[in-house]
């Protein structure tokens, strides 16, 4: 798949200001909202991008719930050919699930209730799919509460049903289907994702993506989506997609101004597509501009407040003479490693290349030991598989490339001593929103290793775990 990069033009040349952009990115700094990477595009040009260091503009980042969108145009897409219709019913899909009992429940949910979150359930259906591998039939047999179309409830399952009729109607999985008729005419890269029991792809979940085909996808929407002159997906789609078909719920935030088909309406006539933690495709029609971002936080509003308050009012007539500070800026993104005021414990030799045998645990692992030799760091485990290494910056962010519980990730890593008996590592898990912090207490003739995360999520589809996170440990020092 050839890949295709966009244009690039200073802000001034599209009439945005530099210095709207530079203290956008100040906010997003002083509020702590570890957001990983960001493009602004204006007039179909990227005038801005940024990536925080460790992590890499060219990795795949988790979309969590960003991948809805790319589900909803491919059912775009399949209507467009003829396929289907968003008047079918969810049953005329799956005729082998048809009981009397599922027949009375699903008889007036169609396509259309699916796109828009409004199928008549009291929850989101998904939580129900660890019941079996079959998770067309656990969505099926979840009982309906109100009328189809007359209450909205996010429903991560609904969208996993999008794609299953996907599936369905075009005897291809949805990436399958996908690549040839978006992925490849946008020139984006590899865009892959995850799959149930059964094969079929998560839909709601699951994708990974680079941050420039997310704007690359947002700027196909804003063209109506038209891309070089070929009408990619059909224009009477886009409007749909993206304008108010439902209400939803709240009065006080972004999510009250009503959802389209798996598109969120947002203020300012604009639209997005979101995802947990921070994973933005925003799109502004009026300002003919898109903003994406993928992060690390829990304070996902705050991001799109700094995107209304900094970025779309920053139109002005002429230039502003700020380039040169947001060029600075944008070179120096950086999460600085750990630090602290002691630069080396006085009990080191101790400690170091000494093996602890590790109580039972849920990972399997059986020993694990530190290496602190000549100031380079490393920890060591070993499981049936044997053994493990992962490298520690010492000041600096350290890369790997590892296997946690059968999961391929690359991770940067960086240790201080927070005291003298305590080593911290910090885990920062590029392609995901996850950092870890690993805090290693040595205890006389033990040592306790404690993992916490920066965010947790409970909401997605049981069984998924985007990225395995290793237990705590507490191991015995093998006597030589």
């Amino acid at each position: 798949m050839i890949q295709m990069k966009l244009p690039r033009c200073k802000p001034e040349e599209q009439h945005v200001s530099s210095k709207s952009i530079f203290n956008f990115i100040k906010a997003i700094e002083s509020e702590k909202l570890e957001v990983h990477s960001f493009i602004y595009l204006k007039n179909g040009h990227v005038i801005a991008e940024g990536t925080w260091s460790p992590y890499l503009k060219e990795q795949p980042h988790i979309l969590n719930s960003l991948s809805k969108n790319f589900t909803s145009t491919a059912i775009g897409l399949a209507v467009g050919e003829g396929k289907l219709s968003v008047e079918d019913t969810v049953l005329s899909f799956f005729p082998e699930y048809m009981t009397e009992e599922i027949e009375e429940n699903m008889k007036n949910l169609k396509v259309y209730h699916l796109l828009t979150m409004t199928t008549g359930h009291d929850q989101d259906t998904s939580p129900f799919f660890k019941k079996s591998d079959d998770w067309v039939k656990e969505f099926l047999d979840v009982r309906i509460v109100h009328a189809p179309g007359t209450h909205f409830v996010y429903n991560t399952g609904a969208t996993y049903m999008l794609s299953a009729i996907i599936t369905k109607v075009t005897g291809m999985n949805l990436i399958d289907y996908l690549t040839p008729r978006l992925f490849e005419p946008l020139g984006m890269g590899k865009i892959t994702t995850t799959s149930c029991p059964k094969g079929i792809h998560y839909g709601g979940i699951g994708m990974k993506a680079t941050i420039e085909d997310i704007a690359k996808f947002g700027l196909l929407y804003l063209q109506k989506g038209c891309w070089e002159g070929q009408q990619i997906i059909p224009e009477y789609w886009v409007e749909e997609a993206t304008r108010k078909q439902v209400h939803t719920w709240g009065d006080e935030n972004d999510d009250a101004l009503g959802y389209g088909y798996q598109f969120w309406c947002c203020p300012h006539g604009a639209y997005r597509g979101g995802g947990a933690f921070g994973q933005y495709c925003v799109v502004s029609p009026e300002q003919n501009a898109v903003v994406a971002t993928t992060s690390g936080t829990m304070d996902m509003a705050k991001i799109l407040n700094l995107i209304w308050s900094h970025l779309l009012p920053g139109i002005l007539e002429s230039p502003d003479r700020y380039q040169t500070c947001l060029d600075n800026k944008l070179s120096s993104l950086y999460y600085e490693p750990s630090s602290s005021s002691l630069s080396e414990s006085p009990y080191i030799n101790n400690w170091s290349g000494k093996c602890f045998d590790v109580q039972p645990n849920e990972a399997g692992i059986t020993t694990f030991s530190f290496d602190f030799s000549e100031g380079k760091y490393q920890y060591n485990f070993w499981d049936a598989k044997g053994k493990h290494s992962i490298k520690i910056g010492n000041g600096e962010w350290q890369e790997n490339n590892l296997t946690f519980l059968d999961e391929q990730i690359t991770a940067a890593v960086n240790g201080v001593w927070r005291t003298s008996k305590s080593f911290e590592m910090t885990v920062r898990i590029l392609g995901t929103p996850f950092c870890d912090t690993w805090t290693c207490d040595f205890i006389t003739a033990a040592a306790r290793i404690s993992i916490t995360r920066n965010i947790r999520d409970t909401s997605e589809i049981p069984g998924l775990t985007d990225v395995a996170l290793l237990p705590n440990l507490v191991g015995y020092l093998v006597e030589e």
